[in-house]
């Protein structure tokens, strides 16, 4: 038994995946298995795991072509793992060096947390660095942030295995299981990770480093960018559930999440209300009931805070506020950006109605 097993899904990514496996080989942490999900390909993925795994028996493929979407194909991933920690990493990305012995040093320095990210450099197709991926720090700020958006990248995480086993934990699926089972919901892709890391994050289990990781590729065949509308909506969705949960477990009022969230460097039209001040107060209250009061919390709520008005000069106003007294993170001034061009040509707001209580 390796000490990490690390899942490494592909179809048809061939033209990175070498980079992505030599970048597993790199590293300076050496008691690992590389778990390699082939989901049927087509273009030599198959043969150029195969390849690898001649020369280097840690590596093994294994093909699931009939799983259902990415989160049925990564539950076949740790349906097979048989390690202390399972870590995730993508065919298109590279990680750093030190990037399992980091990772290693946070769990044993935090035995309470069941997952640990971290942050990462974007780079192009040919490998250029073009931006920063930030999410928040500690396991206060994950928490808080998950209602909101996804805090965690999920290529740069890793989960403990024994708590996984523990809890269940199955991309895809309500594993929290505080809400009728008609209200429970199921995300078969295009968000699955966000779904896995945020019920982790409302139980308080997870935490990113400071550290960079990893080195993010961003290229026109990114979920993110092929489908990004239905994957905003599928965010959202995931919002709601997760704050129902939330607020079922702490017996405390529902709000709504998404006047709030700024889900891939957007604000929602919702309903076409300018001002969300007073809901802002409730779902601040709600927050500071259920995780209890702290500084870490404090940050997201003024961030929160900033975007609950669409008025365009008043929302520039606060974001200039916020931005003096705290250093921004991933997509939150592109919400607000976006939100402030949404009326010039080729712009569109993304409408959603409220959801009631």
């Amino acid at each position: 038994m390796a000490r990490f097993d690390i899942l490494l899904p592909v179809k048809n990514g061939k033209a990175f995946l070498a980079e992505a496996i030599d970048s597993v080989r790199a590293q300076t942490f050496t008691d690992w298995r590389l778990l390699v999900l082939d989901h049927g390909s087509t273009d030599g993925s198959r043969e150029m795991a195969e390849a690898y795994h001649a020369r280097d028996p840690r590596i093994q493929l294994h093909s699931f072509p009939h799983a259902q979407g990415l989160s049925g194909l990564l539950n076949c991933g740790l349906d097979i793992a048989d390690c202390e920690f399972v870590m995730r990493h993508d065919a298109d990305d590279i990680c750093l060096p030190e990037r399992m012995a980091v990772t290693l040093a946070a769990f044993e320095a935090r035995p309470d947390c069941a997952a640990v990210g971290g942050q990462a450099d974007v780079i192009d197709a040919a490998g250029n660095k073009i931006g920063d991926m930030s999410v928040p720090v500690g396991s206060a700020r994950v928490s808080a942030a998950s209602l909101f958006r996804n805090p965690v990248i999920h290529p740069a995480a890793a989960l403990r295995f024994d708590e996984v086993r523990k809890l269940g934990v199955r991309y895809g699926v309500d594993m929290l299981k505080v809400l009728p089972e008609h209200q429970r919901l199921e995300v078969p892709g295009l968000a699955e990770d966000y779904f896995l890391f945020g019920q982790l994050a409302v139980m308080g289990k997870v935490t990113n480093l400071p550290q960079k990781l990893l080195r993010y590729r961003w290229h026109g065949n990114n979920v993110s960018a092929a489908r990004y509308v239905e994957q905003m909506e599928m965010s959202l969705a995931i919002s709601r559930s997760l704050t129902r949960s939330f607020c079922t477990m702490h017996d405390i009022p529902w709000f709504d999440p998404a006047p709030f969230c700024n889900h891939g460097g957007i604000l929602f039209d919702v309903g076409g209300q300018m001002n969300f001040d007073v809901e802002y107060a409730r779902m601040a209250d709600a927050l500071r009931r259920g995780f209890g009061p702290s500084v870490e919390l404090e940050r997201e709520l003024s961030y929160r805070k900033t975007i609950s008005t669409r008025n365009g000069a008043a929302l520039l106003w606060r974001y200039n506020r916020f931005r003096t007294a705290h250093v921004p993170e991933t997509n939150d001034w592109s919400a607000v950006r976006g939100w402030l061009i949404r009326r010039l040509p080729g712009k569109r707001r993304l409408s959603v109605a409220p959801e009631l209580a």
